[in-house]
């Protein structure tokens, strides 16, 4: 079990992500693949990015060094005031479990476990009790809208409402930021519309959001753009007009779960 004080102080300014010149080299043999060359980004709390570009394009490789799930071959990489590339593995594990939410295409939920349960998952590596534990993942399910399904398992929810519990695990333990890697991958339009209403939501009420897409229409729900190509950052631009989930919503048609069955 990995305790909160493994984690270094973090600063209290508004800076919540300082990259600074960070290339990311693979060895696969004798090759060498440049996945990252000399990214610099920086983001301040309460931002709703979109990370953007084509396969291959090194954004993938920025998320999961984003995410303290790789460390750059150079530069350097700040986390509230954390220097990530010199903390040991359980510091990244913690780092891991009490700052970052994930939220991936695939959903990532436990097929066995009920929608409470795989909300309640992040907070088994802490000292939380279990009384708090339920309190905790039964307030991130209201949030998220599911609060009438905690007991449902994955299979006896639609993609959209999975996605959801995706959400409310990665907010359960009240982290820095949410890094969302094609959360609407697997969803149609609606559906993909109300998440991103559910994304747009928690950033109004003070959550960082990172969101990787491939999906032009998709991004246009967030604040700010950064186009990757070719292992650099070909632009980094704010949305002055995000488009608003609520009322994109309101201008598409309903699909029933009979219409569904019948096609």
């Amino acid at each position: 079990m990995i305790e909160e004080q493994s984690i270094p102080s973090s600063r209290t300014d508004g800076e919540l992500i300082r990259i600074d010149h960070i290339t990311k080299v693979y060895q696969l043999g004798e090759v060498e693949v440049h996945a990252l060359r000399g990214v610099s980004v920086h983001v301040s709390k309460g931002e709703f990015v979109a990370i953007m570009g084509a396969s291959g394009s090194g954004k993938s490789t920025f998320m999961n060094i984003l995410g303290c799930l790789d460390k750059p071959t150079k530069g350097t990489y700040d986390l509230e005031g954390i220097n990530v590339g010199n903390l040991s593995r359980d510091e990244l594990a913690a780092i891991r479990n009490k700052k970052i939410g994930f939220v991936f295409q695939g959903f990532n939920l436990l097929s066995r476990t009920s929608a409470i349960e795989n909300v309640e998952l992040p907070m088994f590596y802490s000292t939380v009790s279990n009384k708090l534990r339920r309190s905790k993942a039964i307030e991130a399910l209201n949030k998220v809208g599911l609060g009438e399904r905690i007991g449902h398992y994955p299979n006896q929810l639609s993609g959209g409402q999975q996605q959801r519990v995706a959400i409310a695990r990665a907010l359960v333990n009240d982290p820095s930021i949410i890094l969302a890697d094609e959360p609407t991958g697997n969803l149609d339009s609606r559906t993909s519309v109300e998440v991103m209403g559910i994304f747009q939501e928690l950033n109004q009420n003070g959550i960082t959001i990172i969101l990787v897409t491939h999906e032009p229409d998709v991004a246009q729900f967030a604040k700010r753009h950064v186009l990757f190509k070719d292992g650099k950052i070909r632009s980094d631009k704010l949305n002055s007009n995000p488009k608003l989930a609520t009322e994109v919503i309101k201008e598409m048609p309903v699909i029933d779960d009979e219409q569904v069955e019948a096609a």
